[in-house]
């Protein structure tokens, strides 16, 4: 074997793994929106997480990244343990369909139809729609769908350039000799962890196991050790990504290290047992069918026998990592998941709609400090406010390099809105905590409102309550209907605290409330007023995200001129329900 040959299966198994690696990207890319609908469905079911473990390993062709997916989901609180094994065991069952789409370059015979099924006679067609459709088109569904066929291509292709490259090998000795050691049990399982952990790839190390078949030194001796070692070794993958998780992702990962090790662990006792009584003949030289046969065959006695234990194995992965007191836990986000931007993106929304529920406490604590002062909530109002800057501060950055990845259109667009979302929940939660601050100035200095200015100080508080719930509620639930009825309101809490303003002035001229008292509460108004606004950005993200060519400020002015029927009975509804002449008759 020369060094140009070594040189060409370097290139080829760079363009096997990148390949493997577009195509899983794309495929993900295109069915990104469908696969957080599936995983957003998840029941406690195990059979269902078989099933979806599998379907999605088979449309991104990773178990790897699936397994990634589920230690992320049960890092961010979404999965329960049991739930996650489900999956993990379905993602090994998922993987098996790899090895049959390599088989293909294994065909032989000179029949057409034997030929049209080899990579080389379709990869090459494929390549050409995926290039047309990666350059033509202007969908983003259809581009990934291009890339994943270009990548698809490139895969088999350096599967080609592999086998081709090591056909030399056949005439090397110490090659064949390799082999033969490989055949022993116990250093062929090793040899399978290590390659796998190196490529970080069960399918990347399959593949190149089908690539050294055609040198004939691969007898069923050898390759059967080598693919059950396979599998633990793409438990590596799964252990590091579980690396600054919380318990439960930890054991997430044990979950799938302790499948594999007792699947691999009972293959081999029965499988070398039945050799000894039965005397099978492991001679065989194995190819590119056989390997595929071996690995599903495998895979699927693993799951037949573990998969009933699901729960054991939950329970052992417990016992290894025992309760205790946890790292606290902020955000719902793990950096994992920036593998699967798509569902990054959708876990990225979760985390901001938490931040906003906080958000929301954050104002209605400050609300009741401004109708009753209390140092114990405004204790609770402090803390609040300072974890909703510790989620601006994580989001912002996350989000920030979620931009980087590769996005659709559509999720491109979302994460812009979240940031500018996350920037409005926190710009809001200061001016909570600034009325807080304005009550508690009040209270040090023992100045109060007047009964009549207490009694319209309550009104505003009301409507500001009701703005920032329907904001929250708008943005979580995604609801362009309760976003629509937001800024009517805020017009409302706008004319309020103008009202408010000059009413307190005049009391000020009556001497009815002290000059100190006049400085803060003009302040705690200004503050009310400014959540308002801050609602009504967070209001208009939520539209702008269902309407993409809604331009925020025009949006908001066509509206206040009067044009628009819905916004002028929510106005009408609101005026009359916030009406301050209404306070003045009690």
């Amino acid at each position: 074997m020369s060094i140009f040959d070594i040189l060409s299966f370097i290139g080829g198994l760079s363009l096997f793994i990148f390949g493997m690696n577009v195509m899983g990207i794309s495929l993900e890319r295109a069915a990104g929106s469908r696969l957080k609908a599936i995983l957003s469905k998840l029941t406690s079911s195990p059979i269902k997480g078989l099933i979806l473990g599998a379907a999605v390993t088979a449309v991104i062709q990773s178990s790897s990244a699936t397994t990634v997916m589920a230690i992320g989901f049960v890092n961010s609180g979404l999965m329960e343990l049991i739930q996650a094994v489900g999956i993990i065991i379905g993602a090994n069952l998922g993987t098996t369909i790899t090895p049959w789409l390599l088989s293909l370059t294994g065909l032989e015979g000179s029949s057409i139809y034997i030929q049209l099924l080899k990579p080389t006679s379709f990869a090459p067609i494929l390549a050409l729609i995926g290039v047309v459709l990666l350059l033509a088109s202007k969908r983003d569904k259809r581009r990934s769908i291009g890339a994943s066929l270009l990548g698809f291509a490139v895969l088999m292709f350096g599967m080609e350039t592999m086998s081709e490259a090591v056909k030399p090998l056949a005439e090397v000795e110490a090659f064949t000799n390799l082999f033969v050691l490989f055949s022993n049990p116990i250093i062929g399982v090793l040899v399978g962890i290590f390659v796998t952990a190196a490529v970080q790839s069960s399918s990347a190390s399959i593949g190149i196991l089908q690539a050294l078949t055609v040198t004939g030194s691969v007898n069923m001796a050898s390759a059967i050790p080598i693919i059950m070692g396979q599998n633990i070794g793409t438990c590596v993958t799964a252990l590091i990504s579980s690396v600054g998780t919380n318990k439960n992702a930890k054991r997430t990962a044990l979950v799938h290290l302790y499948f594999n090790l007792f699947g691999t662990a009972a293959a081999m006792i029965i499988f070398y047992s039945l050799k000894m009584i039965f005397g099978f003949d492991l001679s065989v030289q194995a190819n590119y069918f056989s390997i595929a046969i071996i690995h599903t065959a495998f895979n699927l006695f693993c799951t037949v026998i573990l998969f009933p234990f699901s729960k054991q194995l939950a329970r052992l992965a417990v016992l290894t990592v025992p309760e205790g007191k946890d790292k606290e836990e902020t955000l719902l986000l793990d950096e994992r998941m920036l593998l699967t931007p798509a569902i990054a993106a959708a876990q990225s929304r979760n985390a901001v709609c938490a931040m906003a529920k906080i958000t929301k406490k954050t104002v209605d604590y400050a609300c009741r400090l401004a109708e009753s002062f209390d140092e114990k909530t405004f204790g609770k109002t402090c803390e609040l406010e300072r974890k909703t800057d510790k989620f601006d501060d994580a989001l912002e950055g996350y989000l920030a390099r979620l931009s980087a990845c590769e996005l659709s259109d559509s999720d491109s667009r979302d994460v812009f809105l979240l940031l500018r979302s996350v920037t409005e929940f926190e710009r809001l939660a200061d001016h909570a905590r600034n009325i807080a601050e304005g009550a508690q100035e009040l209270n040090e200095k023992k100045q109060k409102f007047s009964e009549t200015g207490r009694r319209e100080m309550n009104v505003l508080i009301s409507a500001v309550r009701e703005v920032t719930d329907t904001a929250v509620s708008a943005f979580c639930e995604n609801s362009t209907e309760k976003a629509r009825s937001v800024e009517p309101l805020e017009e409302v809490v706008d004319m309020l605290t103008k009202e408010l303003r000059s009413r307190h002035i005049k009391r000020l001229a009556k001497a009815e409330c002290g000059v100190t008292s006049g400085f803060i509460v003009n302040d705690m108004l200004t503050d009310f007023e400014r959540v308002s606004d801050y609602c009504s950005n967070i209001a208009l993200a939520v539209l702008e995200r269902d309407e993409v060519k809604l331009e925020p400020h025009d949006y908001s002015k066509r509206l206040k001129k009067g044009n628009d029927e819905q916004y002028n009975a929510l106005f009408r509804y609101y005026n009359e329900k916030y009406d301050l002449n209404k306070t003045d008759s009690k």
